[in-house]
């Protein structure tokens, strides 16, 4: 196992320097997963917040062989470079054991780039597609997605006379791309650290696709003070609205029960995109979000006990 001092060791793959908010989970999140392996590896980046903030021309801060890809298509990328050096190595061309890792955020992953995962995961490709779960279209303007959770406001799902939020609770792809039938799923959170390295090493180390969704707090869409960034994963993840659990070769595993499960309120009052749902006219949208964690809280409970 590995331990907190072999792994700040270990070479930096993602460099100081680049330009993501203070705060921001997808900085943690792929610096955590990139130390999980030694091996060499290909990233591709969709379109989004950790592209434009870590490849501003003419610096970037990879320190792997990357490549930038459209919103929609990363998955179909590096499922090509996968191949291609499949078929390098049947040739003797390459020797080293590469790994590939395709990477994008909710809205490059849940919606517009859902097709290409879909065919990459169902192909069988060797890679790992990281989302990293911000929750909503951050770098276009904090637009909600698929993955924008029920009442929070965002530019495209206000707050008024009208609308409470968004109306809809978020899409779980987790489930969605574990129905593939893929070897190896998880769901993690970077406050605990070990939990996320071990999980990458094991969808790393897998012999066909896999899939990990990392839930990323984004402080400027979220409305939160950056310096809160583990406290709130904390919290999305004591009140089982984020559980962490693994899918692998069929079989569903808990990897943390809460040992008191926090209500739901407690994750979402201490960030101002769900400000409202704290006035009395909006307690009903508070009332459903609680039920929507218990209700996927207890499917995957039966999930794991059956």
């Amino acid at each position: 196992m590995t331990t907190l001092k072999e792994l700040a060791a270990r070479p930096e793959r993602l460099s100081g320097g680049h330009r993501l908010c203070a705060g921001c989970g997808a900085s943690i999140v792929i610096r955590q997963l990139l130390a999980a392996v030694d091996n060499p590896m290909v990233v591709g980046c969709a379109t989004g917040c950790l592209e434009v903030a870590t490849t501003i021309y003419p610096y970037t801060a990879w320190r792997t062989s990357y490549i930038h890809s459209a919103f929609e298509n990363v998955a179909a990328t590096i499922s090509g470079v996968e191949a291609a050096y499949k078929a390098l190595r049947r040739r003797g061309a390459v020797a080293e054991d590469f790994r590939f890792i395709a990477i994008g955020g909710d809205g490059g992953t849940y919606d517009i780039g859902f097709q290409a995962l879909s065919g990459a995961m169902e192909r069988g490709h060797r890679m790992l597609y990281l989302c990293y779960d911000n929750q909503a279209y951050m770098n276009t303007g904090i637009q909600r997605s698929s993955a924008t959770p029920l009442g929070a406001e965002t530019t495209t799902s206000p707050v008024g006379s009208v609308l409470p939020g968004k109306s809809r609770p978020r899409k779980d792809l987790t489930a969605i791309i574990a129905a593939h039938d893929v070897p190896y799923v998880a769901q993690a959170a970077p406050h605990r650290w070990r939990d996320l390295v071990t999980k990458g090493k094991r969808a790393l180390d897998t012999d066909g696709a896999s899939f990990m969704n990392v839930l990323a707090p984004c402080p400027r869409g979220w409305r939160f003070d950056p310096a809160k960034t583990i406290e709130i994963l904390t919290l999305a993840v004591d009140t089982c609205f984020w559980p962490l659990f693994e899918v692998s070769e069929g079989r569903w595993t808990l990897s943390y029960r809460p040992k008191e499960k926090v209500p739901v309120a407690e994750f979402l009052k201490v960030q101002g995109r769900f400000r409202h749902l704290f006035k009395q006219q909006n307690r009903e949208v508070l009332a459903a979000a609680q039920a929507e964690v218990d209700r996927k809280w207890e499917a995957l409970l039966r999930r794991v006990e059956g």
